[in-house]
């Protein structure tokens, strides 16, 4: 249940439901940039799509294509940046992600980015140090708070996940996501009793059964151990 940082980064959904939609406005694009070789938003347009059919490599060569025309085409950077990342070319997508926050420092996206490129190629500090400074950034964003937390989880960094739990859902107490990943965390650090409680708020606020019973199961468990 808890929300990791890689849902967080992540701008793009891809369903196989849709996938022929895509495709066909993929040729549709495809036409018409062959009417109007160079148009940034086409190509943009182009790139979108093929990210969405998660076609890393025709999306990084569409935006490297804008960029050879437009160096500080700030989308272009950010979504060559996350297509990098998904073929794990964790320095290529570093270079272009600082370069967005060299233009725009407070860039929260390309923060939380750069922070998930730190984490999938292990180097642990500088992921915590570019969440720790996104946090002082946007300091009433819930969102970088469930970063935050959701990468100390990882690291079992128990308490201070806790913490920033507890910042998120105070910024944001109707997101039942929120609370089910803060009473997930709970049970696993131990404390049944604090969960319990929490799950008790919830039902009181007529959550749905189905939702809160697997955990009531999980303090179930553990109390028979």
């Amino acid at each position: 249940m808890i929300i990791t940082l890689l849902m967080i980064c992540s701008s793009v959904t891809f369903s196989q439901t849709n996938n022929q939609q895509w495709r066909d406005s993929l040729n549709s694009l495809n036409r018409k940039i062959e009417l109007s070789p160079y148009n940034t938003d086409l190509h943009l347009r182009k790139a979108a799509v093929n990210l969405e059919l998660q076609q890393w490599e025709y999306a990084v060569d569409e935006y490297t294509l804008i960029l050879r025309y437009e160096s500080k085409n700030l989308s272009a950077l950010y979504y060559r940046a996350y297509a990098y990342m998904h073929l794990r070319r964790y320095d290529l997508a570093k270079n272009d992600y600082e370069t967005v926050l060299a233009n725009v420092p407070t860039n929260k996206e390309a923060r939380l980015g750069l922070a998930y490129m730190f984490q999938s190629s292990g180097r642990r500090k500088e992921a915590l140090e570019q969440l720790n400074i996104v946090v002082e950034q946007h300091p009433e964003d819930p969102e970088v708070y469930v970063a935050r937390a959701s990468y100390e989880a990882e690291l079992k960094l128990y308490e201070i996940a806790l913490y920033d739990w507890e910042e998120a859902i105070k910024r944001k107490p109707a997101n039942i996501d929120y609370a089910l990943s803060y009473i997930d965390l709970l049970i696993i650090s131990g404390k049944n009793n604090r969960a319990k409680t929490e799950l008790d708020k919830l039902s009181g606020r007529g959550v749905a059964t189905s939702l809160l019973h697997p955990f009531y199961n999980r303090l179930k468990k553990a109390k028979n151990k």
